[in-house]
């Protein structure tokens, strides 16, 4: 007969166990439904057929702006090596013209052409602008909220905002399982199928692994 110290320990411990099994769950939730149903759109990207669309747009710069972007160049080209972001006149001509962002993006700039490379979930975009004659091309792609919900799923072009989202559910879900698999321990010597059940999710991806995947 288990002395009524030791039932007592038992049962504050699972009482605590539930509380944290709970909690990690509410806040895993969302996150979990996300990446196993994003998990099967990667797994089958190739039978999805997707139609991306392509937005392009050409302007001219203004001459004044023009000047300013060659002399930055020059600046650009002997102290940053080719690479720095698009200067606050240019970044305010974009915002009104396209309504682009450039602000955190580094650009490549070269002797005669300045290009912005703008990724991001689920799509792509770019500016192209000859420095001779100011001629300004833009491009955007979107391939679709599934290509969007997939990369959000590889913390593709997301930003460290998602990144952080990705690691605290992640912690989430490892509190989650380690806490449902102690909470498995206390109950199995009353449910005799429970560690066959564990040993089979195991098993399965390993044989699995080991035989099938070359």
């Amino acid at each position: 007969m288990t002395p009524p110290a030791s039932s007592a320990r038992r049962a504050c411990w699972l009482k605590t166990l539930h509380e944290w099994h709970w909690v990690s769950s509410a806040l895993c939730l969302v996150g979990m439904l996300l990446f196993s149903l994003t998990g099967i759109t990667l797994n089958h990207a190739a039978d999805i057929e997707a139609r991306p669309n392509v937005v392009h747009r050409t302007a001219t710069l203004p001459p004044t702006l023009r000047g300013a972007l060659r002399q930055q160049q020059a600046e650009v080209d002997g102290q940053h090596h080719g690479r720095a972001p698009a200067p606050a006149a240019l970044a305010a001509w974009l915002k009104s013209q396209w309504a682009i962002d450039a602000g955190g993006h580094e650009a490549e700039w070269s002797a005669d052409e300045f290009y912005l490379s703008l990724p991001r979930p689920g799509g792509d975009a770019w500016v192209r602008i000859a420095l001779d004659d100011g001629s300004a091309e833009y491009e955007r792609t979107d391939r679709g909220w599934i290509a969007y919900l997939n990369d959000l799923h590889k913390g593709r072009h997301t930003g460290p905002a998602w990144q952080w989202f990705i690691d605290v559910f992640a912690g989430a879900a490892l509190l989650f399982s380690l806490t449902g698999l102690l909470i498995l321990k206390m109950h199995a010597g009353r449910r005799p199928f429970t560690w066959p059940m564990v040993g089979l999710g195991l098993l399965a991806p390993l044989l699995l692994a080991l035989l099938l995947i070359h």
